[in-house]
């Protein structure tokens, strides 16, 4: 018995309608419980922006749920954004992410050269056209991260040559990098450099390579913080002195462990902080994990850190059991900007290292910043998907069907098929790069 002629693919429309069947599948169970600990997140970082933001917003003419109201559309943006990414075919998400990289920069450039450029104390690193404000930054942030991916996920081979490593990375790293810098956030590129540096270590360079890279990081960071009488100022602050630049910086540290001891076991109460009537600068912002502390007590603060603890951990599980270059390598960068910045955040709230303006990922008020973010974690949900069950139709058993799965007299003999219907060879999956 012969077997029918094997069905050609399908084009047009029909091509169309079955990959946005395949796009339409439901993640795993391990991608829901990861989308759940986001959504958790972004709700509980609405109703602490609600508490921290209320007194402010009323003061500055825009009603109680003026910053609240705000920050509410961005986050309702970005959950949509974020599904969307999740159910996108990856060259897709690789090809846009190369343009938000570019229209970024860009927007940097005009932020420095031009007067579109908002400057807040030192920095420059917002913009404004028309009613609408941002910082390109995050969108720079975003834009790399995918890049890295993209760009360390091939030839993992080439990686352990540093000339060729350069050559991949430091075109594009290098001047996003520096555009941040002569913005003068020191925050953000401190951010950057970390998970450029991790996306490196999760694609297999080698450790000696990683060194050079660290310290020479190390040696650039110190060299721009002692640039700025600013930044000065904060390292002199934290170190017990006082800035004369900016005294508002041991005021705003001060507060922040004010309201921190008197919040204790159980706090003071959602909504009753005395911290927001403005003693304590950025309440809603930087230093939200001090209202945190304050109205729901130690209690709540370690709640917000068990959530960014199990985000780590379902995040490295992914890192550990992917054979997939470009995934492992994405999903590790964003993982190490998210719990880098979470943990900055919190040092700084803390006293455990000098202030650094970068907010709590999915918690502090910001649009671009928890637009950013999400989106990377719908990038990273994207890869959580099951892959969709093959649909026979009945019309051509033998092509819709595995061929495993055929009845026998309807088999093709292998040297007889498509070499894309092939089975291929199977080797052991590689889960984590070989260093030397």
């Amino acid at each position: 018995m012969t077997a029918p002629p094997f069905p050609a693919p399908p084009a047009g429309p029909r091509r169309i309608l079955i990959r946005l069947k395949e796009s339409a599948a439901l993640p795993s169970a391990f991608g829901t419980l990861l989308a759940s600990v986001v959504l958790f997140l972004v709700v509980f970082g609405l109703v602490m922006v609600l508490s921290a933001s209320s007194v402010e917003s009323y003061t500055d003419g825009n009603g109680f749920f003026g910053r609240f109201e705000s920050q509410g559309g961005y986050a309702v943006l970005g959950v949509v954004l974020m599904l969307i990414v999740s159910r996108l075919p990856r060259r897709l998400v690789q090809r846009v992410a190369v343009v938000v990289l570019v229209v970024s920069c860009v927007l940097q450039v005009l932020a420095l050269a031009t007067p579109l450029g908002v400057k807040i104390g030192d920095n420059t690193n917002w913009i404004r056209i028309g009613p609408l404000a941002g910082q390109p930054s995050e969108g720079t942030k975003l834009g790399l991260v995918i890049w890295l991916g993209m760009a360390l996920g091939r030839r993992p081979e080439e990686l352990q040559d540093w000339r060729l490593l350069a050559k991949r990375v430091l075109p594009v790293a290098a001047p996003s990098l520096l555009l941040v810098v002569l913005g003068g956030d020191l925050g953000t590129t401190v951010v950057m450099a970390a998970f450029t540096i991790a996306a490196l270590f999760f694609a297999g360079a080698r450790l000696k390579h990683l060194g050079v890279v660290l310290g020479a990081g190390a040696l650039a960071a110190v060299l721009i913080a002692l640039s700025s009488a600013t930044r000065r100022g904060r390292i002199s602050a934290f170190f017990g002195g006082t800035s004369a630049v900016n005294p508002d910086v041991n005021w705003q540290v001060d507060n922040a462990h004010y309201a921190l001891a008197s919040g204790g076991l159980w706090g003071v109460g959602l909504g009753n902080s005395h911290a927001k009537w403005s003693w304590l600068p950025s309440a809603d912002t930087d230093f939200i994990f001090a209202v945190i502390g304050e109205e729901l007590g130690l209690v709540g603060a370690c709640i917000v850190l068990l959530l960014f603890a199990l985000l780590a951990v379902l995040m490295i599980r992914m890192v550990r059991s992917t054979a997939d270059p470009v995934v492992r390598v994405t999903t590790g960068t964003v993982l190490v900007w998210l719990i880098f910045q979470a943990f900055v955040n919190i040092g700084v709230v803390l006293g455990l290292i000098p202030t650094l303006g970068v907010p709590l990922p999915f918690i502090s008020a910001g649009g671009t910043a928890l637009i950013a973010s999400l989106v990377a974690m719908g990038v990273v949900l994207s890869y959580t998907r099951r892959p969709p069950r093959p649909q026979p139709d009945g019309e051509h058993i033998a092509g819709a069907r595995p061929a495993g799965d055929a009845p026998p007299g309807l088999r093709r003999p292998e040297a007889q098929r498509p070499a894309a219907q092939r089975p291929a060879a199977r080797r052991p999956a590689t889960r984590w790069p070989a260093r030397r």
